[in-house]
């Protein structure tokens, strides 16, 4: 508990200021926070066998690429164009013609494998900081509902849960829990946003869209414990001591911010 609180402390004294600075210090934070998620996903990779050092190179620059092209809320991509797409694919999977012999290979299967994590997590990135751009306060919304979510249903589930949820997948989530975080999440982060961020909106409204943003966060946080649970890991790295990685940190908010811009393309 010591090392989690001081994991904790330690990751606020870094992440609140950029968070109240915003702008291009955020912007190149998400970016250095991004390569560590991207390094998480390689020694994933390396757990049975090395990956070519270029293909990692390649990899990290097309993860930078994607986190920093234009931000338009507006974009069917979500601020990514389709540039960033193609040089991904061809960056990534040409390779593969000429590295299929030799001590250190790389397949096709390692190729798309890699392709669809760099994707995610350039996609995911993108959106932290095209948030960011809109409104610092949006982002603390979107924080909201996952951290409370989660948090109420860890500790009501834990007092009340009887029913798993997913057991195959999670172990210790429950319905009761899962059902219980949803309510409390909703409930205090849409009276945050109707204090903090617009009075005037619809309260029904609003109530609907963070319920569903906290639902979405919690089949994102499964999604993601499924992948530990495929590659028999318990955490993606231990950079946070008492935490794990970057990935289980920001799993449920990486999910929920890319739904909320669904969400506001479409709204």
């Amino acid at each position: 508990m010591k090392k989690r609180l001081i994991s904790a402390a330690i990751m606020l004294a870094i992440v609140i200021p950029l968070f109240i600075i915003g702008g291009k210090p955020f912007a190149v934070g998400v970016g250095f926070i991004g390569l560590l998620a991207f390094k998480e996903i390689v020694d994933l990779m390396e757990k049975d066998k090395k990956l070519p050092t270029i293909i990692k190179f390649i990899g990290a620059i097309a993860v930078l690429l994607m986190m920093y092209m234009s931000f338009d809320v507006h974009s069917i991509e979500l601020g990514l164009s389709y540039k960033a797409v193609v040089l991904l694919m061809l960056g990534l999977l040409i390779p593969t013609l000429f590295l299929g012999k030799g001590k250190i290979t790389y397949t096709t299967k390692e190729a798309f494998y890699l392709v669809g994590f760099v994707l995610l997590i350039g996609v995911v990135f993108n959106a932290f900081i095209l948030v960011m751009n809109i409104s610092n306060l949006v982002f603390l919304y979107l924080i909201l509902i996952t951290t409370m979510t989660d948090t109420f249903a860890y500790v009501l589930g834990s007092l009340l849960g009887k029913n798993k949820l997913m057991p195959s997948v999670s172990p210790n989530k429950s319905w009761e829990g899962s059902i219980l975080g949803s309510l409390m999440g909703t409930f205090i982060a849409s009276f945050y946003y109707i204090n903090v961020i617009n009075g005037d909106i619809f309260i029904g409204k609003i109530v609907i869209i963070t319920l569903l943003l906290s639902i979405i966060g919690q089949l994102g946080d499964l999604l993601f414990s499924k992948i530990k649970r495929e590659n028999e890991i318990k955490d993606f790295s231990k950079l946070i001591p008492g935490h794990g990685g970057i990935l289980d940190r920001l799993d449920s908010l990486g999910i929920v911010v890319l739904a909320f811009l669904i969400l506001v393309s479409y709204l």
